[in-house]
């Protein structure tokens, strides 16, 4: 079910690449709206609208926007020639989109070829405040970087700011948008062809892999979307990349749960991941090293996984010096440092393993 109201544009906000904000006249309440252009054509001001006001209704984070769904009198419109896959299938907004991997891709030859990751480091986050981070530490490095976008959050890319400032500023080498999510530099059916075309076809030397913004969490072991984490973990095994399973620490999160490593990512290691991969961790006090180190114990980590840990202090110089305001659940990189330093561990793992040097691992028997 979903909560309707007609609306009158009023003015323009912002204007992205498949995007744009508008404020809207909502029964004589100036409020906000986006239009996915890619979806529905320029809409303008005086544009009479139908929007969807159900997350603002419930007062989720949609960022405090509506969205059209459609002029009141909408305009005919025609397919552009070339694809035939279609995302968000058999739902009013079915789109379709010209797939990588199809038969009238330039690049499916190169698909049919592709099998292996080669061995290249894939940093698996659950979080897309995780991205921006990453990706300005290793473009720092030189290092060429392609983002994949998983349906497990917001399913256009263009609603991500941190994606199109990250790709302007070239930290990006480009962008797969996987399963249902849609709009990136190439589109990909599943995680494994998204991987490989992140591979074979932008030519990236790491890979990110995280969801869109949009966390769904609910207060249980298993009903959080960052589950997913583990799936593509096993997925990277699978086609002979490097996993890297970047940990979610924090010790500013107020809730029990998500103290020192959060119960999330305990779950995605412990039951959820299949394979042993790499869990970078960053060096913090001597006390919140502990307790980590006393989860992972605790879990059995060690003898699954293979944990390492990186002096992240630089690399927390880098992000604090960056013209990117960033935040996690709100907080930022005074408010929550721990988060930071765990994501510059994550980076310099990466950057280690192309150097060909081997990680900083810990053992405990």
């Amino acid at each position: 079910m979903i909560q309707t109201r007609k609306g009158k544009i009023i003015k323009e906000l912002f204007s992205r690449s498949g995007i744009k904000g508008f404020t809207v006249d909502v029964d004589g309440r100036e409020e906000r709206c986006i239009v996915y252009t890619s979806l529905l054509g320029d809409i303008v001001p005086g544009d009479e609208v139908l929007l969807n006001t159900t997350a603002m209704a419930l007062g989720l984070g949609s960022g405090g926007y509506h969205f059209v769904i459609s002029k009141t009198r909408p305009d005919e419109t025609d397919l552009k020639p070339g694809g035939h896959i279609m995302k968000l299938r058999y739902t009013p907004g079915q789109l379709k989109v010209l797939s990588v991997e199809e038969e009238d891709s330039p690049y499916h030859e190169e698909m049919s070829r592709a099998d292996s990751l080669e061995g290249i480091p894939v940093l698996v986050a659950t979080l897309h405040s995780m991205l921006a981070p990453i990706s300005i530490l290793l473009a720092e490095q030189g290092v060429k970087t392609a983002y994949v976008m998983t349906d497990g959050a917001a399913l256009p890319i263009n609603f991500s700011q941190t994606v199109d400032w990250l790709k302007r500023q070239e930290y990006l080498c480009g962008t797969v948008t996987v399963g249902h999510a849609f709009g990136g530099d190439l589109e990909a059916v599943n995680i494994y062809s998204g991987l490989l075309a992140a591979r074979h076809v932008l030519k990236a030397d790491v890979i990110i892999v995280s969801m869109g913004p949009g966390i769904v969490g609910t207060g249980t072991k298993w009903g959080f979307t960052g589950i997913e984490q583990g799936e593509v973990l096993n997925a990277v095994d699978t086609l002979l990349g490097a996993p890297i399973a970047v940990p979610r620490i924090s010790f500013a999160d107020a809730r029990p749960r998500h103290q020192g490593i959060s119960h999330h990512t305990i779950t995605v290691l412990s039951r959820v991941c299949k394979v042993s991969v790499l869990v970078p961790l960053p060096f913090l006090t001597e006390e919140q090293n502990q307790y980590i180190l006393d989860q992972l114990y605790e879990e059995g980590l060690f003898n699954r996984h293979q944990i390492c840990m990186e002096e992240s202090l630089p690399g927390l110089a880098v992000l604090e010096k960056s013209e990117l305001k960033m935040t996690t659940m709100g907080r930022g990189i005074n408010d929550d440092r721990e988060f930071y330093l765990t994501l510059a561990a994550s980076a310099q793992t990466a950057i280690r393993l192309l150097n060909g040097q081997k990680p900083r691992f810990i053992k405990i028997t």
